[in-house]
């Protein structure tokens, strides 16, 4: 008996012991961690908890899983999740329908983004729509609900995934009955909206997915739409002079929006009607939807990257420093006096002509020209327009084109000059560009002529082509509608490169274009005794023109800039911190650059491609800004 007890007490001391260990640890468990509580987050884990939604994560937004959480279907979306959405869709009894309808546009778009079908898309594009536009804008979410970004972005980029195609990457802009979960809707368009002008627009592509490069910047105009880029098809038969002077290489920012007719009504009955729209910069910026006028979202930074990919404008700068007769433009109709527009004319916007460097293509100028085309502060203000030319050629005959060529886009535009936006044009040069840009704004009288023939240009023995020539390039007035000019790193006292080895190398191998050499030709031939030079292999090519010894630059450097117009300087110094006297950017001497008279001049720390410089740009920036308030 005495065992048995023993074995008894043994037992229950075991059990014991069992049950202390167990409350111990419960007591211990409890005191690390209580079934609710918190922790402390670093602060770049809550932005991202703040911010949270499938576009930027895997994750939905905190208030779609609320009611996914409220209904108890955040796990049966994992597995099923269009039976969710069909039941979210019939709505929940308790809940804001708001509430819904943005949880639908982001589940919708969730599901379509894991492999469900593609009309889910555009699910997620009709619930964000009647999110965002209810027929009663007593009901419109507040604009500081962070929600309606999130819904505005789901609708943009469902809009563009559901019209898009798989291989290759377009985005269908077409009239179709989509079926969708719950019904269809029917999407119409006219076609006129493809046309742009003087072009159809075709092969769309969404502008998010472009990576662009080389751009510091890249811009989008936040609002409502797909942002798209747009390649372009010249319409036969048509003549719109404010689109003729755009390249066909060109690629347009352009935006989708479907309007969607009593979006939330359509949602009930599954029978839905939308209407396609495309919108550019030059027709819009924002658009009215059930009585609320709405920024359209855009992306012109991309469309610009876009054009610039693979462009033939990069491969023809040396050529074009090289070979006079190289036809820079194919359609050489309308683009042979070398001025064309990235987009189409409008009244009331100044002019601003970028005018490049020797060796160079307007498409050096695509940083600063991002920057400006961008800046709301100049949008609807400024037109900007290019100038290329055969950097090779004498600088005076170059500048002749530019000149003629300003008088014909403007003559061409406004015929009967009732544009007065037309005549407060800004120039900007690069370089040798700057040089050009000079001479729109100065009175040569005679000194060229004088400098290459012995008697006045009556007595020559010429042709009207040859004649028209010389007075074209030697004999220049200050162009009326030229108000300000902007002069970047200009060799206005020649450069130092343009001496010694590599100007004699230059001067054989620049070739001179036939539309110099045959009037030339005929002037030798025809009045021998009269002519300065020497034979036609003396006619200067621009580096011999840039050479700081030659008659050229010390005619043209004493100048003055006529008195009503405001000249700028930018000078780029690579050596700020030598003396002054020995400041150059690796091409112009700071004392060749530097002109007097002028209302402002600012030094940039860099080198000669100093357009491209972010305080060469904002320079450029306040310029224009200034000029904005002149009268």
């Amino acid at each position: 008996m005495r065992s048995i007890n023993i074995v008894l007490q043994a037992r229950s001391g075991v059990r014991t012991l069992i049950l202390v260990t167990v409350v111990a640890a419960l007591v211990i468990l409890s005191g690390c961690a209580t079934p609710v509580g918190v922790k402390q987050l670093d602060p770049k884990q809550v932005q991202r908890n703040l911010t949270k939604s499938i576009l930027s994560s895997e994750h939905v937004s905190a208030p779609t899983a609320q009611i996914l959480n409220r209904a108890g279907l955040a796990e049966k979306f994992s597995s099923q999740p269009a039976d969710v959405l069909a039941q979210l869709h019939k709505g929940l009894p308790t809940a804001n329908r708001r509430d819904e309808l943005f949880a639908l546009a982001e589940l919708s778009y969730a599901h379509a983004s894991e492999g469900g079908s593609k009309i889910y898309f555009l699910t997620s594009a009709i619930y964000a729509y009647a999110f965002l536009f209810p027929l009663d804008a007593a009901t419109a979410p507040d604009r500081f609900d962070p929600r309606v970004r999130v819904a505005t972005d789901l609708y943009n980029r469902a809009i563009a995934e559901a019209l898009s195609t798989a291989e290759p990457r377009r985005v269908l802009v077409e009239e179709r009955t989509y079926p969708l979960p719950f019904g269809e809707i029917t999407i119409t368009m006219n076609p006129d909206e493809l046309d742009w002008g003087y072009f159809r627009m075709k092969e769309f592509v969404q502008a998010a997915e472009l990576d662009v490069r080389g751009m510091r910047n890249r811009y989008r105009w936040p609002g409502i739409g797909a942002p798209l880029a747009a390649a372009l098809q010249p319409r036969e038969g048509l003549t719109a002079s404010a689109y003729a002077r755009i390249p066909p290489a060109i690629k347009v920012p352009v935006t989708a929006l479907l309007q969607i007719e009593d979006a939330e009504e359509g949602l009930k009955t599954g029978k839905l009607r939308g209407k396609l729209e495309l919108y550019t910069t030059e027709e819009a910026t924002s658009v009215t939807i059930n009585g609320r006028t709405v920024p359209i979202e855009y992306e012109l930074t991309s469309a610009l990257a876009y054009t610039l990919e693979g462009a033939q404008g990069y491969k023809f700068e040396l050529k074009g420093l090289l070979s006079g007769d190289l036809k820079i433009f194919q359609d050489e109709a309308r683009f042979k006096d070398g001025v064309f527009l990235m987009a189409p004319y409008r009244k009331g916007l100044i002019p601003v002509v970028f005018v490049h460097g020797t060796a160079s293509s307007p498409a050096r100028w695509a940083q600063m020209f991002n920057e400006l085309q961008n800046d709301r502060a100049l949008w609807g203000r400024y037109q900007f327009w290019f100038f290329t030319y055969n950097t090779g050629n004498p600088i005076a005959y170059s500048a002749g084109l530019l000149a003629d060529a300003l008088k014909r886009v403007v003559a061409e535009l406004d015929p009967e000059g009732k544009d007065p936006a037309l005549k407060r044009m800004v120039v900007i040069g690069h370089s040798q560009g700057g040089l050009l840009t000079k001479f729109t704004v100065i009175d040569t009288g005679n000194v060229f002529w004088d400098n290459a023939f012995k008697v006045p240009i009556e007595e020559l023995n010429l042709s009207p082509e040859a004649r028209e020539l010389l007075r074209r390039s030697l004999f220049y007035k200050p162009l009326p509608f030229v108000k300000s000019v902007i002069f970047v790193a200009t060799p206005h006292g020649g450069s130092f490169v343009s001496t010694g080895i590599v100007a004699d190398l230059a001067r054989k191998l620049i070739t001179l274009p036939f539309r110099i050499l045959d009037p030339f030709k005929e002037i030798f031939e025809q009045n021998p005794d009269m002519v300065a030079l020497r034979s036609i292999k003396d006619i200067p090519r621009s580096t011999d023109n840039m050479d700081p010894k030659s008659l050229f630059v010390k005619t043209l450097s004493p100048i003055p800039i006529a008195p009503n117009v405001d000249a700028h300087s930018i000078i780029a110094v690579k050596n700020p911190d030598a003396p002054k006297e020995k400041w150059n950017d690796g091409v112009v001497e700071y004392k060749s650059a530097h002109i007097d008279g002028v209302v402002s001049e600012l030094i940039v720390n860099s080198g000669h491609s100093t357009q491209d410089e972010p305080a060469t740009i904002e320079e450029v920036r306040r310029i224009l800004i200034e000029h904005l308030k002149e009268k």
